[in-house]
């Protein structure tokens, strides 16, 4: 995902929010509380003791984005054990009823948390149902969820707010197949990751149906409903290209929206066949500052295709940051929030690389920029596989520039180390291995190591876990840790602001995109 320096996180998630999980329904006949699976960065997400398979989610949309959407959704999952409570991550909706497994049952929040308690306990092993009838509000004070645009709405759940839209487990270490229901006044659009299923029109409202043929984490969910043109093209092997944009603005952005199929078969030249069964841009009128890897509809602002001072090669390299992690973040899936630089890394490595083949913009002098900086960096927001917490309710100020161009510098020093072939041989291996899973820091080390033949954890507990930047190989002049660039990094990386790569500056000043995700 990628964000502008020059954008503010403005939506602060409370605690306190005046929006919150209605208590309809008779306590729960324990003391509830809130629960997650102990992710370092966000201990609260996530819910031990089922692992969910299935979402389908019915959103009811009524033309104004400033209410409440009626939704049903409903949880496929199979208990890892034996449960007489179920907790699920959900706020900012008012919960009207919930069926375990076909039964009434009763609920309560706490936290961010919804808490039901089955009619009858769930044992290990067993199938578990979980349909829940509620509001998703798009008009509530929130960190990330729906975005209201220009004619509707559009997601942005990432890292931590799907939960604000559907009730799940909302961590990207339990991917699910998805299935979306959309119901929307007749002159609309809906649109949402995968493939469409079917659509039935009645006298005033259209019902859209989409389902993955992948599992997703729950941060990469995507639903579009406004006044848009959806077109179609055809990328590598027949697989179908589709965009969604403002119907206003089909004609400029077709120039732009023509480049994806190229930019597909490139990125299947570096790592292997796209993973997915469709792929398109998603051109929202909004104003997020960022750009987000929504599984196979990326989210992008229409602006960022309508600013002529942007040069062609910058807004062709954050549309490639966004492609390449469909299959770095989407298909591979990080297991912790520890992990992004996985993501965000590779995501950053693919769309400086496409720059230097493309528009002549050097990966090298990039990656030196980097260098200088990488000790300020690592100061600011910490080691790239390492990084610290987010700010009390500024959860966007996980996305520093450690964990961008702060972590492709590790692939670069990783290249420099093993060499290009090798290196090649390991990220071709590393989304085929991974396919459709989700995948640890840990996992990426030993991969490396076999198939460079030596055991590389020095190398990466320096470069990966290291408060100090190590020396490059290869380029011994190299330089970090200047009292101005910790300064620097420090002012680029503080909390609350979503911060710019150095490379996104090049070209265009002062209009620059960074990444989230």
């Amino acid at each position: 995902m990628l964000l502008s320096r020059r954008i503010r996180a403005a939506l602060l998630a409370t605690a306190s929010s005046a929006v919150s999980v209605s208590l309809l329904a008779a306590s729960a006949p324990s003391p509830v509380a809130p629960r997650g699976i102990g992710d370092r960065l966000f201990p609260h997400l996530g819910n031990p003791g089922y692992d969910v398979t299935a979402y389908d989610i019915s959103l009811h949309y009524r033309g104004d984005n400033s209410k409440p959407l009626d939704a049903v959704t409903v949880v496929e999952a199979r208990a890892t054990d034996h449960l007489q409570q179920i907790n699920l991550d959900f706020t900012q909706g008012k919960v009207r009823s919930v069926e375990v497994n076909g039964a009434r049952a009763p609920f309560a929040s706490t936290g961010e948390d919804l808490v039901v308690t089955p009619a009858r306990p769930v044992f290990r092993g067993s199938p578990l149902r979980i349909t829940v009838r509620h509001t998703s509000d798009p008009a509530g004070k929130a960190d990330g969820g729906w975005v209201r645009t220009g004619d509707g709405l559009a997601m942005a759940n990432q890292a931590d707010a799907a939960h604000r839209v559907f009730p799940g487990n909302d961590h990207p270490s339990d991917k699910a197949y998805f299935t979306f229901r959309i119901t929307a006044p007749k002159q609309l659009t809906a649109v949402a990751n995968g493939l469409p299923t079917g659509r039935r029109a009645g006298a005033k409202s259209t019902t859209w149906t989409y389902r993955t043929h992948h599992p997703m984490a729950t941060e990469l969910a995507q639903v579009s409903i406004g006044r848009s043109a959806v077109l179609h093209r055809e990328g590598p092997h027949g697989l179908p290209v589709r965009d969604v944009v403002p119907s206003k603005d089909r004609k400029k952005l077709e120039p732009w929206l023509k480049k994806t199929p190229g930019q597909i078969a490139w990125m299947e030249k570096k790592v292997g066949r796209y993973p997915f069964a469709t792929y398109g841009v998603l051109a929202a009128d909004a104003t997020t500052g960022f750009a987000l890897e929504t599984q196979t509809l990326s989210l992008f602002e229409r602006r960022l295709f309508m600013q002529p001072d942007y040069p062609s090669w910058y807004v062709d390299s954050i549309m490639v940051h966004e492609l390449a992690h469909q299959w770095f973040g989407n298909s591979v899936t990080p297991r912790t929030w520890s992990d992004l630089w996985l993501n965000e890394g590779h995501a950053t490595w693919y769309e400086a690389l496409y720059a230097e083949e493309h528009a002549k913009q050097p990966l090298r002098k990039r990656m030196k920029k980097a260098y200088s900086l990488s000790d300020g960096w690592r100061a600011a927001g910490g080691p790239p596989a390492a990084p610290k917490a987010p700010e009390p309710g500024q959860k966007t100020s996980l996305f520093r520039p450690v964990v961008y161009d702060g972590s492709a510098l590790v692939l670069y020093a990783l290249r420099q180390e093993i060499g290009h072939t090798a290196f090649e041989r390991l990220e071709r291996a590393w989304v085929r291995r991974h396919v459709d899973s989700t995948a640890t820091t840990a996992d990426f080390t030993h991969l490396a190591s076999g198939i460079a033949g030596r055991d590389l954890s020095a190398f990466f507990k320096a470069w990966l876990y290291g408060k100090k930047t190590p020396p490059m190989p290869g380029h011994p002049d190299w330089k970090s840790g200047t009292a101005k660039a910790k300064a620097k990094a420090k002012a680029k990386g503080k909390p609350g602001t979503r911060t710019a790569t150095p490379g996104h500056s090049h070209g265009a000043p002062g209009h620059s995109h960074g990444h989230a995700g």
